[in-house]
């Protein structure tokens, strides 16, 4: 696999984009001839499936530069491969599905255990030691969060954050509700929906940077957009990002005028889903449109309303981009995702300061988490 780039990259710049698409397409080509083409029927099939269920993984070890006396890794490999594939014809045949279904599953829950169970145990023991992980201090490292520590450290982090999952999910559920209800059926529609949407196909950093621009402050002519309004009505410019608390309510726009769009196309489905027949018995029944809205068209969406609104306070509850972006944590605008990251590259690191904003992040998603599953449930029992 080395040796292919090395060589892709040894050719001219124009031939190398036509054999990277061809490249792809080969792959696709491949993928799509074992995913529609092989599962059939007949003996030629099955060798054909059982030579590509060994050879793979044999290959794969190759492409990856496995030392060729190293015979053993190949021999295991091989028989992994057509182990896998005797126990799929074995289900196949109505036998062995469970030690199958384990088997298939088990990479993932290795990688699962390793990438999330392990760390999230690892955080929670390190919350109750020291930064240096070995000298147990019991609630400390907690009981530090919750001390004022002038505008920065745990205390101001887990207020500012509260403040964000209060007010940004709820402006956000709100502005894309009524934009979604605003352009239903209206003449550009389409047009007018990926004009909101078009913001979630920028990051939060890429978001930051602009809304940084528009808040800019200098000396002289202002190159950021508020500012020289203020300019423009005779106002003198301010320095946004520094004035406390406006430059939370100011992060708090970035991250509603980036989750307005998702609220927002969601929602229009959800409507798009209400049957029209309720509308039009309660506009018989002499109800008016906001009514019709109130009474009919928010209990038909609630469950996706709930959805959204969860889904955006987790994002809230996790911010970390906007804040490092715009003032670093400065003027009293840090929050327990940036505080966290920030108390872990302290020199020393204080990583059992770092452990707790974490602890606490975790226990506080938990909330949203066991709501939206019991909305769920309630919305697929009521069906």
């Amino acid at each position: 696999m080395q040796q292919f780039f090395g060589w892709l990259t040894r050719l001219p710049q124009v031939a190398q984009i036509p054999l990277v698409l061809v490249a792809f397409a080969v792959l696709i080509g491949v993928v799509v001839l074992f995913i529609e083409i092989m599962p059939r029927p007949g003996r030629a099939y099955t060798v054909v499936r059982l030579a590509v269920a060994i050879g793979v993984p044999v290959a794969v070890l190759f492409g990856l530069g496995l030392e060729r006396g190293a015979a053993w890794g190949y021999v295991l490999a091989a028989v992994l491969g057509g182990g896998l594939f005797w126990l799929d014809q074995r289900q196949s045949k109505g036998r062995g599905r469970l030690i199958q279904i384990f088997l298939f599953c088990s990479p993932g829950f290795a990688l699962l255990a390793i990438g999330l169970v392990y760390p999230t145990i690892r955080t929670i023991v390190s919350a109750f030691f020291d930064k240096t992980g070995t000298r147990f201090v019991g609630a400390a490292n907690l009981a530090w969060v919750f001390q004022e520590n002038s505008g920065t450290g745990g205390l101001t982090a887990l207020i500012n954050t509260m403040v964000w999952v209060i007010v940004a999910p709820v402006l956000a559920t709100a502005i894309g509700l009524l934009y979604a209800v605003w352009v239903d059926r209206a003449r550009g529609e389409k047009v007018l929906k990926s004009l909101v949407f078009m913001p979630m196909a920028v990051s939060l950093v890429g978001a930051s940077v602009v809304f940084k621009f528009l808040y800019n402050i200098r000396e002289g002519v202002q190159i950021g957009l508020l500012n020289q309004i203020v300019v423009w009505f005779g106002g003198q410019p301010v320095n946004w990002l520094n004035t406390h608390p406006l430059n939370i309510v100011l992060q708090l726009v970035i991250l509603v005028w980036a989750q307005t769009g998702f609220a927002m196309v969601i929602l229009s489905a959800a409507i798009k889903g209400v049957p029209e027949e309720l509308n039009e018995a309660a506009a018989l029944d002499g109800a008016s449109s906001l009514q019709r809205f109130w009474n009919v068209t928010i209990p038909s969406i609630r469950p996706t309303i709930i959805v959204v609104w969860v889904t955006i306070s987790i994002t809230a509850l996790k911010v970390y981009d906007i804040i490092a972006v715009t003032t670093a944590g400065a003027q009293g605008t840090t929050v327990l995702g940036y505080e966290m990251v920030k108390q872990f590259q302290l020199l020393p690191p204080q990583s059992g300061h770092s452990a707790a904003l974490a602890l606490i992040l975790f226990v506080l998603m938990i909330p949203f988490i066991v709501f939206n599953t019991r909305n769920l449930r309630a919305e697929r029992s009521g069906r």
